[in-house]
C-alpha cells in the first residue's frame, strides 16, 4: 500500500469536498463563486444531490480535473470516503472539505489501497491522499502496515501457510521490534500441550506453540492468544467441501493477534505484551484424533471429544491455561470458532464475549471509535451444563445445536480463571466483498479495536 503524501503536497493536491445531501445547496452556491464555471455548470448539469456514496468529477475549463464532490452520511460508515481510492484517477488528492472523521478516512484509504499481489500481479490504486490537517500520519502508517502484513497471511493459501510459515511471520515480526519468540514443538509440545499436539498430530506439517514476548517484565501484563489452524478439514468429521473452501482462513484469529501486537510495539505502549499462538493443521490420517477420545489438558481438565471440526477451542485452551500461569492482568484471545455466531452477526461483527462489563463496554467504545466493532454476547452460565461429559471433565461441545458460540466460550472461559480479565473474539476473519477500507479477502478483525484499547490503557 502505498503511503499518504506529506501535507506539503496540498497545493498541487485536487480537492475534494466532502458534503451532506442537506448541506450541498449551500456548498453549491459557495463553489459557484470559487469554481472555474465548467465546473459549477458540470455538477449543476448531473443533477449531484450529494446522496451518500455518490461523487462527481468536476471538470476544469481545459478539460483537466477542478476537483471532486462526494456526498457523505455522518451518521454513516467512517470509511466511506475511502471508496474514491479505487475510483478516482491517478494523482494526489486533499480533502477540501473534510468528512466529520477526517483520521478514519485518511486510514480507510490506506486501507482500501491494500491488494494480496503474491501469486499475480494486482496493483495499487494510484489515487493518493494528501494527509490531513491534525492527522498523525506515521500512526496511520503503522496501522495500515500492520493491517496488510496480518491481511497477507490470512490470505495466502494453505500450501504455502502451514504452521511454520505462521512460526516464521512470528519470528520475522520478534526481530523487527525486539522481542523474543520461543517455540514448542515435537515431544515437549505433547507433554507440555496435550490437545495441540493431539489436534495437529494427523498432519504432516508439525504442531507447534509460538511465544512471543515484549516490553518491560515489570509492566502490566497482557496475553493475546491467536487461533492458528492453517487449515481445517473438520478431522475425522470431515467438513462437506463447500465449508472447506476458505478454510485457509482459519488462522485469522492468529493473524489478528500478530497485527495488533505489531501496532502495540510499533507504538511503544508501556506493558509486557505476550502472544501465543498454536500453530496446527487439522488434516485426517491414520493418527488422527477420534471423536469420542479423552484428551489430558496442559490445565489438568481430561476433555471429551464431540467433534473434531471443534478443534480451534481445544488449541486456545492449552494456550489459554498457558498464558494463565502468570496471572496476567489482562487475556484477549482471537478465534474464527463458531458458524453460530455468524449466523447471529454476521460476517462484519465479531462476537465478544467477558464477564467483565467495565472491560466490555471499553472494548466496545473503542471499536466504535476506530470503526472495528464489535457485539457483545452473553456467557450465559447454565448453558455450561451442556458441556457435561459422563466420562470426563468436560466435553468441548453441547453436542445440539443450540447456543453454539456462547457453550463454545463458556468452554474457554474454564482455562483461564486467574487473569484479571478475560475477553473471548469470536471473529469471521474474511470480507465476503469490497466495502471502503475493506477490500473483498483476508481481515484482521478486532486487530484495531484492541490496539485501541491498550493505547487507551497503557500509552
Amino acid at each position: 500500500m502505498t503511503a499518504l503524501l506529506p501535507a506539503a503536497d496540498a497545493a498541487a493536491a485536487i480537492p475534494i469536498w466532502c458534503v451532506e445531501a442537506g448541506g450541498w445547496p449551500a456548498l453549491a452556491a459557495s463553489l459557484a463563486e470559487t469554481l472555474p464555471a465548467p465546473a459549477a455548470a458540470f455538477a449543476r448539469a448531473t443533477g449531484f444531490t450529494a446522496k451518500p456514496g455518490s461523487h462527481c468529477l468536476l471538470p476544469d475549463a481545459g478539460g483537466g480535473l477542478a476537483g471532486v464532490l462526494f456526498g457523505i452520511d455522518p451518521a454513516g460508515d467512517r470509511f466511506a470516503p475511502a471508496k474514491l481510492a479505487d475510483l478516482l484517477p491517478e494523482g494526489a488528492y486533499r480533502f477540501a472539505a473534510p468528512p466529520p472523521d477526517p483520521a478514519l478516512a485518511a486510514l480507510g484509504w490506506r486501507l482500501s489501497a491494500y491488494r494480496f499481489g503474491r501469486y499475480r500481479d494486482r496493483p495499487v490504486p494510484g489515487a493518493r491522499l494528501v494527509a490531513p490537517e491534525g492527522v498523525d500520519a506515521a500512526e496511520i502508517g503503522r496501522i495500515a502496515d500492520a493491517v496488510a502484513a496480518g491481511r497477507d497471511l490470512v490470505n495466502t493459501p494453505a500450501n504455502d501457510l502451514g504452521p511454520g510459515e505462521i512460526e516464521t511471520a512470528a519470528r520475522s515480526l520478534a526481530e523487527r521490534w525486539g522481542a523474543a519468540c520461543a517455540v514448542v514443538s515435537g515431544e515437549d509440545l505433547a507433554r507440555g500441550f496435550p490437545m495441540i499436539a493431539a489436534v495437529g498430530r494427523a498432519s504432516e506439517r508439525a504442531p507447534r506453540l509460538i511465544d512471543l514476548t515484549w516490553g518491560d517484565a515489570a509492566a502490566p501484563k497482557v496475553t493475546l492468544v491467536g487461533k492458528g489452524v492453517a487449515f481445517d478439514t473438520g478431522g475425522l468429521d470431515i467438513k462437506p467441501s463447500a465449508a472447506m473452501l476458505l478454510m485457509k482462513k482459519d488462522m485469522a484469529g492468529a493473524a489478528a493477534a500478530l497485527a495488533a501486537a505489531e501496532m502495540v510495539m510499533g507504538a511503544g505502549l508501556r506493558l509486557r505484551l505476550r502472544v501465543l499462538v498454536p500453530a496446527v493443521e487439522n488434516a485426517i490420517s491414520g493418527s488422527a484424533f477420534r471423536p469420542g477420545d479423552v484428551l489430558r489438558s496442559r490445565r489438568g481438565l481430561s476433555v471429551e471429544i464431540g467433534n473434531t471440526d471443534a478443534e480451534g477451542r481445544l488449541i486456545l485452551a492449552d494456550a489459554l491455561a498457558l498464558a494463565d500461569e502468570e496471572s496476567p492482568d489482562l487475556v484477549i484471545d482471537f478465534a474464527t470458532l463458531t458458524g453460530a455466531a455468524r449466523v447471529a452477526l454476521g460476517p462484519d461483527l465479531p462476537a465478544l464475549f467477558t464477564q467483565d462489563d467495565a472491560l466490555a463496554a471499553a472494548m466496545a467504545e473503542a471499536g466504535q471509535a476506530v470503526n472495528d466493532p464489535v457485539w457483545r454476547l452473553p456467557l450465559w452460565a447454565p448453558y455450561a451444563s451442556l458441556l457435561d461429559s459422563k466420562i470426563a471433565d468436560i466435553n468441548h461441545v453441547s453436542g445440539g445445536s443450540f447456543a453454539g458460540a456462547i457453550t463454545a466460550a463458556l468452554f474457554l472461559r474454564r482455562f483461564a480463571p486467574q487473569a484479571g480479565a478475560h475477553a473471548h473474539l469470536d471473529l469471521y476473519g474474511w470480507n465476503p466483498g469490497t466495502k471502503p477500507g475493506r477490500p473483498e479477502g483476508g481481515e484482521v478483525q478486532t486487530a484495531r479495536l484492541v490496539y485501541e484499547l491498550l493505547k487507551r490503557r497503557y500509552a
